[in-house]
């Protein structure tokens, strides 16, 4: 009886004995490598994304309200989430101010005396007209833009206060929770230049009445007067590098 050989396959096309003393000898080439099928990555899932809080940080408002019941069970995130939408509805009430706005007396109340306890209110009684008011208008209108998490408003005079003279025009009145806190009757309240520095530095000196929302409504009053003397001395600079320049040409 002849030599048998014993030829059998295993799983995944593993060879004989036999093939593999052929292979040594050069007779069968090289098998091929044994398949393997690719890795698996599964398709980015929202469901499944991993709910950090760069993953909040990406949500709108509403989404984020959204969340509260699927996040319901986890207090960090609770937390992490409800500072969120307080950030952001902090920014969307900053975003409300930055001009000066104008009311009617019947708007008074609402837009004044309600204010939250946490604005200031500048009010200017005006007329049209008048050289001062337009001055003073003109400089309420730069801060309110640098100050916007301070409210600004304009009322013509005799709507706010019947018969209240012209000759008291301009008039500020400024506001904090419900109660008047300052009032400067007339231009001359600030300064020989009625300038948006000046203005500025005459409000604050008591209180913090501007705020630039930068530092969340918890600004003292020196750090709110530091910051317009620097404002004040980059103005001036600028004025004489414009006059500078217009004397060269």
């Amino acid at each position: 009886m002849g030599d048998y050989h014993f030829v059998y396959k295993d799983v995944e096309g593993a060879s004989t004995q036999w093939d593999d003393i052929q292979r040594k000898l050069g007779n069968l080439p090289e098998k091929p490598p044994a398949f393997k099928p690719s890795s698996f990555t599964p398709s980015e899932d929202e469901d499944f994304k991993a709910k950090d809080k760069a993953w909040i940080d990406e949500k709108t408002e509403e989404e984020l309200e959204d969340l509260e019941d699927d996040l319901d069970d986890d207090r960090v995130f609770q937390e992490y989430r409800k500072k969120r939408l307080t950030e952001r509805r902090e920014a969307d009430k900053i975003a409300r101010f930055g001009s000066v706005v104008p009311i009617s007396g019947s708007d008074f109340v609402r837009e004044v005396s309600q204010a939250p306890p946490d604005v200031w209110v500048v009010v200017m009684l005006y007329k049209d007209g008048y050289p001062e008011c337009r001055l003073l208008l003109e400089c309420l209108e730069a801060m309110a833009k640098r100050y916007p998490a301070t409210k600004f408003v304009k009322i013509i005079s005799t709507e706010c206060i019947p018969n209240y003279p012209d000759h008291n025009l301009p008039t500020l009145l400024i506001y904090n929770n419900s109660a008047v806190k300052a009032t400067y009757v007339g231009l001359h309240n600030f300064g020989r230049r009625c300038t948006p520095e000046s203005v500025a530095l005459v409000l604050c000196q008591s209180d913090p009445v501007l705020n630039d929302g930068q530092c969340g409504g918890e600004q003292s009053r020196e750090a709110v007067l530091d910051g317009i003397r620097k404002k004040f001395v980059e103005s001036v600079v600028r004025e004489h590098e414009d006059d500078d320049g217009s004397s060269s040409d």
